[in-house]
């Protein structure tokens, strides 16, 4: 009932299976030793792939991988005709263009494994070779004559983020790929098949822009890129804008879409109005209520890690490129300040013990902290200095609060996607520890 399926959508047939046992039955009554009911069934109730037979092929590209011996290699499923090794072909760009080139691989799939085959047919969903330059949603077929099917666009990049070489205090300590080569390679090998990114170099050589979809894309790829041992700081997502054919500023605008329970969507409606969202759309199916906005792209950064918290892990989102659309105005900013470190070492639990009563803290006892590291957060607005490595003086007069324990509070645990999230325009933080502390620009 919450996800407002209808009595024909439920009527379907049940296979009771197990993966562990390796047998599946109609009926629980049933002796099965095998899977065979399941197979049966998929093949009875499943319709055949839509194709048509005959001469030359026309595949639509569905996806990308890349091989270090043949290059780039298309993945689709054939909508007409047949393939084998050595047919010339063409590929039909997005913008016109037409390559001309031949197959010089066929890939196939047994369950999870990727075979070589020499011809493959009509409705089969196959991997080609033979042209370096294809993207998703374009057409490879047989000749110029055959029409290609309709172009799938990919949705522009709407964030910039710059990757740079971790210069900072504490750099060379958990990663062994530290230097601009590492990053620009791995980079590049990351385009090769993400074909929503965007890779450019910067006026300084160490720093490289990365554009994307958006801030969960590129936190993805650092992520990817931290657990392969790079070393990489990473700044603050930024919006691209664009100019309009006036010269004005034009930002994009995506379409939101948000399913909350209903004690939740109060907060949530609340939370999009301060990021200038305009609703467009509502329904209420039992407990759950589903949200379309239009929101600019400056207002969703953040907004994931804010929704996961106030649905306690219950809300679903999703969002697409709308449009480019006029300047939403100004989005408030985090209110909160930052607690800088004003000096470097070891942090002790009781430097921490007195920094703890300016705000939050990001950070343990027995952490190492450099000059202009955040290690927690204010509850004001302003960033102040403290020094969060300073040590108690011993003496030979015994005080009166000798012997008594340190209560520090619980930290504040900040994943990758919400340190992107929470921290000021010109803050850099690195990407290399298991929890990313950041860091103050100047810092660098």
């Amino acid at each position: 009932m919450s996800l407002n399926a209808t009595d024909e959508q439920l009527d379907f047939p049940f296979i009771y299976c197990s993966a562990k046992a390796g047998y599946a039955k109609v009926e629980l009554d049933h002796v099965s030793g095998t899977m065979e009911p399941l197979f049966d069934a998929i093949v009875k109730h499943i319709p055949p792939p839509r194709a048509k037979a005959g001469e030359g092929f026309q595949v639509l590209v569905a996806n990308l991988d890349y091989s270090d011996y043949l290059g780039r290699i298309a993945f689709g499923k054939i909508v007409e005709g047949k393939v084998k090794v050595g047919d010339p072909a063409i590929c039909r760009h997005g913008h016109g263009k037409i390559t001309k080139g031949k197959i010089t691989m066929i890939y196939h799939f047994e369950g999870m494994k990727r075979i070589e085959i020499q011809e493959a047919h009509a409705g089969d969903i196959v991997g080609l070779t033979g042209f370096e330059d294809v993207f998703i949603g374009e057409t490879i077929c047989d000749s110029e004559l055959r029409a290609g099917l309709p172009y799938i666009p990919i949705d522009p990049p709407t964030i910039q983020m710059e990757f740079a070489v971790n210069d900072g205090p504490l750099a060379g300590l958990d990663g062994k790929l530290v230097t601009a080569r590492h990053i620009w390679d791995r980079l590049v090998k990351e385009i090769r098949t993400n074909v929503a990114l965007r890779i450019a170099q910067t006026s300084d050589p160490k720093i490289f822009a990365v554009s994307g979809r958006g801030e969960m894309q590129i936190a993805i790829l650092v992520e990817q890129m931290r657990r392969e041992g790079h070393e990489v700081l990473v700044s603050r997502p930024e919006v691209l804008w664009k100019k309009g054919p006036n010269g004005e500023p034009l930002e994009p605008i995506e379409k939101l879409f948000v399913e909350v329970p209903n004690e939740n969507l109060g907060a949530i409606m609340e939370n999009l109005s301060n990021r200038k969202a305009q609703i467009t759309n509502m329904n209420h199916v039992g407990n759950v209520v589903s949200v379309e906005a239009l929101v600019p792209m400056r207002g969703l950064i953040g907004f994931e890690t804010d929704l996961v918290n106030s649905t306690k892990g219950m809300g679903v989102m999703s969002h697409l490129f709308h449009e480019y659309g006029e300047d939403r105005g100004e989005i408030a900013a985090r209110k909160n300040g930052s607690l800088v470190s004003m000096d470097g070492g070891e942090a002790t639990s009781y430097a921490l013990n007195m920094v703890q009563e300016r705000g939050r803290l990001m950070i343990e006892p027995g952490d190492q902290v450099y000059v202009g590291m955040i290690v927690g957060e204010n509850a004001r607005e302003n960033d102040i200095p403290v020094n969060p490595v300073k040590e108690k003086r011993l003496t030979n007069m015994r005080s009166q609060g000798d012997g008594k324990g340190i209560q520090l509070n619980a930290p504040l645990k900040l994943s990758l996607e919400r340190a992107l999230g929470i921290h000021r325009r010109g803050r850099i933080r690195r990407s290399h520890a298991e929890e990313p502390p950041l860091a103050q620009k100047s810092a660098r």
